[in-house]
């Protein structure tokens, strides 16, 4: 074996051991803090008071809330079934309102309430005041309560996520690919820091300012330079002469740099820092390295030499240069491999949008996990603990402005389109994900002039080198973008691009769906993961190299490097508006339990990978559970050069060697006619069960790297729990979720694929079940061999045991199944009264049912309008 691959296999086990105590950390309003800088965070998002519908005077202080539910943030106003398309979710109006308590060594500090986001249209009121205004659903809400808080306070908000034409995405929801569930769905923040303070990017409402913009000029792997500008504001009543210490740390934390600049800022105005500096032999960002340095800011008071404010930016050195028919170059270089993604809805089952900061990390390595390196925001821009794990995991990512197949020339319209385009590029400048902006609204016939504005809104708000904006090749304007979106020319031949333009580089923004037209959506791509063996089998071949013709992995693999790579179209199952079935052609279900697609791109994974931040290496999977459904062929993923299944003890062994070919690194292995179950049969009327298998072993250099044996599943004997954690523990914020996996399995833990029991949960301690009749998840019915729940965390830290047991329990029924965990303690203080700490409340039921054919009718007709659209665009 190669000296080579033994240092692998060795990473892998030192990885492995790593991931089971590793906690990522997440930014907090754009930052990360830092201890004796002056700024202090707290999180809001626990015991918030929420009613559902139109409520008066909910605004005022003293307003009777006491009858209303208790809730914390990230919360959607549903709780829905895991079904949930076809507009099941609420549209309307929802309150919320926190009472809490402010020390009074914070109410002589600056201080602001910051809102990753609300969804919809959306008043706040701070003790009775209003505060905010805000339309759209997707960009923070940043409110100034300096002088606004006392003692004892209250927060009211009330958000609508009904239909509005004139922001964006704009389109009704029962005609959107997509749902939206409303609510404060993303995390809460109190900030709180001295009067003299580094001021946030998207407050501060400054074209390419405020905050701090780190931006790049030459970049190679001897030295780049990094240009750093940050933003300060004085509110104190005197000058202020000071100074701002900037320190760049290594990702392994050495010091780089230190710079120290004067600054003096009259009473009520702005200051402006700026660093420049040249770092040798950098340690660039790259998907199989993402090397994140720290930026340390620290203002500090020249009299006293005490620190006023500070926080730390986590930033990627990296280049990124389109150059037409030489392809994509980064750090420098040209790009080695085509470029391979996925498309990403922020949506999980029962909560809909509002993910809480671990389930979109976890998100995150699922698909890096892949070998994927590039992820598009579709279609808007994602939570910000989701741009966290893609810069420290290693993915790129496509930046969406929110919209989908619609244009309202009402100006309102237009100009919240603007101002979105400006927010995301203020929030996210930074990030070394950023692989694109995608300023343009997805699938839409805009005019012309609507391209030049936004192209120059990215040029005011980005003026410096590796900032590019992506367009459609069929829309107007196209001219003005640095990539096209096309489906590649030896694609599908309706809607391939027919010619390239040299000086233009091609990317594949959506592949691998397939419908037999846009309303009925019957389609070999779309499978849900119960359906079984044969169509997890057929979407899995569709989207590796099916017999027909079509974008597919093999065809992109193939492309000529102008057409660098593409996402496919969609990486997790997700609810829709218009139709009503969710889509089903996620590699993944709404739970995130993997399909048989999810292995067939495990296996592209470069096998020689030292990808430092993923599951990498040699792997292989049986796609075959040997029921007595199971088909005669035998379908094994793996990216190992020579592969040899093994069928029963003793049986016959087939071999299967890698030919060198140009496409996809590894082609779908299928030995045909191999397995029989009366051939299984045969040998258990013997007592023989423990002589059937199925063992696949992948081979490299001749040694035997890894293997995966299959034993059908017996006689139902019991219920095992796991957690879908990828190494990231629960924390005590009154918030996370997790996924709890029950399977029901045969005395040995192989799961029992084919059986419609279902299984109750039960919970004690610092957790509770996200659950309830009215969603259809307690108790849950089993769908191939799994029922799934999501588990909400308490405020306290502690131990937690769930149980599950078939609902009808027996004598001879599958014995109960039992774990348990621990919850970590919160990273950040949080801000409740603890007489208003409060979790999940059972949601009531409140869709219109009336007049529904009537409307279904109405529906139908208008949903013409999308059919003709989606056609038109040829996705």
């Amino acid at each position: 074996m190669k000296k080579g691959l033994v240092l692998l296999l060795y990473i892998q086990f030192c990885l492995t051991v790593l991931a089971q105590s590793f906690q990522p950390e997440f930014s907090v309003a754009g930052f990360f803090p830092v201890e004796n800088s002056g700024r202090e965070v707290y999180s809001m998002n626990p015991s918030w008071r929420f009613y559902k519908g139109e409520v008066s005077g909910a605004e005022k202080v003293d307003f009777d809330d006491s009858g209303w539910g208790r809730v914390s943030l990230p919360h959607s106003v549903d709780t829905l079934p895991s079904e949930a398309s076809g507009c099941a979710n609420y549209q309307g109006v929802s309150w919320y309102r926190k009472h809490f308590s402010v020390k009074p060594g914070l109410l002589g500090k600056k201080l602001f309430v910051y809102f990753e986001a609300v969804m919809g249209k959306t008043r706040v009121w701070v003790n009775g005041e209003l505060c905010a205004t805000h339309y759209g659903g997707y960009l923070p809400i940043i409110l100034d309560v300096t002088d606004k808080l006392g003692e004892e306070n209250v927060i009211a908000v009330c958000t609508d996520n009904s239909n509005d034409p004139l922001y964006p995405p704009g389109k009704p929801q029962e005609f959107l690919d997509f749902t939206y569930s409303g609510g404060i769905y993303r995390d809460c923040w109190l900030i709180a820091h001295n009067r003299i303070f580094i001021t946030d990017e998207n407050y501060a409402s400054e074209v390419a300012g405020g905050g701090t913009f780190v931006s790049y000029g030459r970049v190679s792997e001897k030295s780049a330079d990094l240009q750093l500008k940050v933003q300060l504001k004085n509110e104190t009543k005197q000058s202020f002469k000071g100074k701002v210490h900037v320190t760049l740390c290594s990702p392994s934390g050495e010091t780089v740099c230190k710079k120290v600049s004067s600054v003096q800022i009259p009473s009520g105005k702005n200051g402006y820092c700026h660093a420049r500096i040249e770092v040798k032999n950098p340690r660039l960002w790259y998907p199989s390295s993402p090397s994140l340095y720290q930026v340390y800011i620290e203002v500090k008071d020249t009299k006293t030499g005490k620190t006023i404010d500070g926080y730390r930016k986590k930033i990627g050195i990296r280049s990124i240069e389109f150059k037409g028919k030489d392809g994509l170059w980064v750090n420098g270089k040209p790009y080695p491999r085509p470029l391979m993604g996925a498309n990403r809805h922020q949506d999980f089952a029962v909560v809909g949008n509002a993910m809480t900061n671990n389930l979109h990390w976890r998100d995150a390595k699922k698909l890096k996990d892949l070998g994927l390196e590039i992820i598009r925001n579709a279609h808007y821009p994602q939570d910000p603990a989701f741009m966290d794990a893609c810069d420290a995991l290693g993915l790129f990512v496509i930046e969406n402005t929110p919209g989908w197949q619609f244009w309202n020339e009402d100006p309102i319209f237009q100009t919240r389109v603007f101002d979105d385009i400006r927010n995301i590029i203020r929030r996210d400048r930074n990030r070394p994900s950023v692989f694109l902006w995608e300023p343009i609204l997805n699938e839409t016939w805009y005019p012309e002039s609507f391209v030049d504005s936004v192209a120059q809104i990215v040029a005011d708000e980005y003026p410096y080198p590796y900032s590019h904006i992506v367009g459609d090749s069929e829309a107007r304007g196209a001219s003005r973008f640095s990539v096209l979106y096309a489906h590649p020319s030896n694609g599908d031949t309706d809607i391939a691009i027919k010619n390239l333009n040299p000086d233009v580089s091609y990317f594949t923004r959506e592949w691998g769906d397939n419908v037999d037209d846009w309303n009925s959506h019957n389609s070999t791509s779309r499978v849900k993961r119960c359906w079984g063996e044969t169509p997890m089998l057929v979407q899995a071949t569709h989207y590796a190299s099916p017999s027909y013709t079509c974008t597919n992995y093999d065809v992109l693999w193939k492309t000529p490097k102008q057409h660098f790579g593409g996402c496919l179209w969609h990486s997790f199952d997700h609810q829709r508006g218009y139709h009503p079935d969710p889509f089903y052609g996620g590699l993944a279900d709404v739970f995130r339990q993997p399909k048989y697609s999810y292995y067939m791109f495990m296996a592209q994974r470069p096998l020689d990978s030292l990808d430092i931040q993923a599951e990498s290496g040699p792997m292989i999977y049986i796609a075959h559970e040997m029921t007595p459904f199971s088909p005669a062929d035998v379908t094994i993923y793996s990216n190992c050069e020579e592969v040899r299944l093994t069928v029963f003890q003793g049986g016959k062994t087939y071999v299967y060697k890698k030919e060198s070919r140009a496409g996809m690194p590894s082609p779908v292995i299928v030995f045909k006619d191999v397995y029989r179950f009366m051939d299984d049969k045969a040998l258990s009327r013997k007592e023989r069960q423990d002589e059937v298998f199925l063992l696949a072993e992948g081979f490299q250099d001749g040694k035997k790297v890894v293997e995966h044996k299959r034993r059908p599943a017996r006689r139902p004997a019991k219920i095992v729990l796991q957690l879908d954690t990828e190494g990231i523990d629960p924390v005590a914020d009154g918030s996370d979720l997790v996924t709890v996996i029950a399977s029901v399995t045969d005395e040995d833990g192989v799961v029992k694929r084919l059986n419609n029991y279902h299984i109750r949960f039960s919970v004690e301690g610092e957790g509770r079940l996200l659950a309830d009749e009215s969603s259809h998840t307690n108790p849950r019915p089993v769908e191939w061999g799994t029922a799934p729940v999501l588990l909400r965390t308490t405020l306290r830290p502690g131990k937690v045991k769930i149980k599950a047991e078939v609902d009808s329990p027996g004598l001879q029924m599958p014995l109960r199944g039992e774990l348990e965990f621990d919850v970590l303690p919160a990273t950040h203080v949080s801000i409740y009264d603890e007489e208003e700490r409060g979790g999940v409340m059972r949601p009531v039921s409140t869709v219109n049912r009336s007049n529904e054919t009537e409307m279904r009718n109405k529906l139908n007709q208008e949903l013409k309008n999308v059919e003709r659209q989606q056609t038109e665009f040829g996705e």
